[in-house]
């Protein structure tokens, strides 16, 4: 029971975290104009705002103009949604979910609005990372020298990336992986790196057989750092460990 309210709750915010991601990096208010359908502008009903169901009863159409609706709105809700509610059988029942449940949160909203607009919003960062620092004055999941260290660490590698790939790298996911060094931790955020680049790998290989990508063309690593900051999160001591039983 607990796990379906968690569900249906998770859901809802799936669904915001949708709207902030593709609103505020074009300075939206998340709060008005009501949603409305991009192609007409027409204003949704509550009908249609269901998550996921909407799409999917609609045929993934506007119901006014039959305009096509994004299938990253279902997606991104039902990914969130099953991230959320998985995340206290990986991770338990202590104070260690608020902060997990509040990374795939920043996690959701950075990936929507890196797929659109190729952009990670420094005002989502800057809110995310007040949040953590106020779950670390009650929940003590890390020592505060290796947070400040891994928010060190996460800064300086991806810098240092940025600038010997002569903007390779973008201002936002350098931002970004200070915040995460901040909650991982030196030693997962140099995994969640690691593990990134070899989604990242992954990811633009697929789009490039699919014709999604093209060579020396830039793509969003938002989607490639998501994945590699969770594995790193609910599986990494996991993983450390798998390592040193057989290579040390």
């Amino acid at each position: 029971m607990i796990l379906f309210l968690i569900f249906l709750y998770s859901l809802l915010l799936a669904s915001f975290f949708n709207v902030v991601g593709l609103r505020v990096p074009v300075g939206e208010s998340i709060i008005r104009p009501r949603s409305h359908c991009p192609a007409c502008g027409r204003t949704l009903s509550a009908g249609e705002l269901i998550p996921v169901v909407s799409y999917v009863v609609q045929r993934g159409r506007c119901k006014g103009c039959g305009g096509r609706i994004s299938p990253l709105y279902p997606l991104m809700e039902l990914t969130t949604t099953a991230l959320l509610t998985a995340a206290p059988m990986w991770i338990g029942w202590g104070g260690r979910l608020i902060v997990a449940w509040t990374l795939i949160s920043l996690l959701a909203i950075i990936v929507v609005s890196d797929l659109r607009y190729m952009l990670i919003p420094d005002r989502v960062l800057l809110v995310f990372a007040g949040l953590f620092l106020m779950e670390r004055l009650v929940i003590p999941f890390l020592p505060w020298v290796d947070m400040l260290l891994g928010a060190a660490v996460g800064f300086s590698l991806l810098w240092l990336i940025a600038v010997l790939s002569n903007g390779g790298m973008g201002g936002g996911d350098v931002k970004l992986f200070a915040v995460l060094g901040f909650v991982l931790g030196w030693k997962m955020v140099l995994l969640a790196f690691f593990l990134a680049t070899l989604y990242g790998t992954i990811i633009g290989l697929i789009g490039m057989a699919l014709g999604r990508v093209r060579r020396g063309k830039p793509m969003p690593f938002a989607p490639a750092i998501a994945l590699g900051s969770l594995t790193a999160l609910f599986f990494g001591d996991q993983l450390v460990d798998a390592y040193m039983d057989l290579f040390v």
